[in-house]
């Protein structure tokens, strides 16, 4: 998921951060989250999730509180498969 902050998002995400983050630590908890943060130069955030489906994943990014709040003002989820680190890599 990357979400892409409009104009305002920058003081909409310090009204919404606590639910965001709530959020994603509850996807923690469910072992479902890969890897969550912002982009350092301010444009907006990637997550990583896993979800058993790409509409599921879609959905999941529709509820997110920094879509429903206006932090992003645009938000693409793709499907994403991980090579590396892969759990059974064995070097050479």
């Amino acid at each position: 998921m990357i979400g892409i902050d409009g104009d305002q998002g920058a003081a909409l995400r310090k009204i919404h951060r606590a639910a965001h983050l709530d959020r994603l630590a509850r996807l923690q908890r469910e072992g479902r989250l890969i890897l969550a943060g912002p982009f350092s130069d301010g444009s907006g955030s990637l997550i990583v999730l896993s979800a058993p489906s790409l509409a599921q994943a879609e959905l999941f990014a529709k509820e997110d509180p920094y879509v429903t709040g206006g932090v992003f003002k645009s938000v693409e989820v793709k499907p994403f498969k991980q090579i590396f680190p892969a759990e059974d890599f064995t070097s050479p």
